[in-house]
């Protein structure tokens, strides 16, 4: 079962929910054919339900979001962007990355 603690970004809420938001925000780049983008949802999701209330994160679908990745020259999916003020502070690509890898990037910035 998905995390509710995974919200999905759409460039309708981009501003608001990533941009703008109070708390750091983990964006997990990601298209429904992407073999590792899906071996890296459940490691996403357990760190968004550890993190709960010390981080925001969430989904944005490259097929139906490509404009917003291309503003942020990814290329390579999944890649794993962590914003804070409206600006990408920190970045992991490939499937390869594990929870403590995720962990850390998060705590080295909120």
């Amino acid at each position: 079962m998905a995390s509710t603690n995974v919200r999905t970004f759409t460039e309708a809420g981009w501003q608001k929910e990533v941009l703008n938001a109070d708390l750091p925000v983990l964006v997990d780049f990601w298209a429904p054919w992407c073999v590792p983008c899906r071996m890296v949802a459940p490691v996403v999701e357990a760190v968004a339900d550890a993190n709960e209330g010390k981080v925001i994160v969430g989904k944005l679908n490259l097929d139906e979001e490509g404009p917003i990745a291309e503003k942020y020259g990814i290329e390579t999916i999944p890649a794993l962007l962590l914003f804070r003020n409206g600006e990408p502070v920190d970045r992991l690509f490939g499937g390869q990355n594990g929870k403590a890898d995720l962990q850390a990037m998060i705590d080295r910035h909120a």
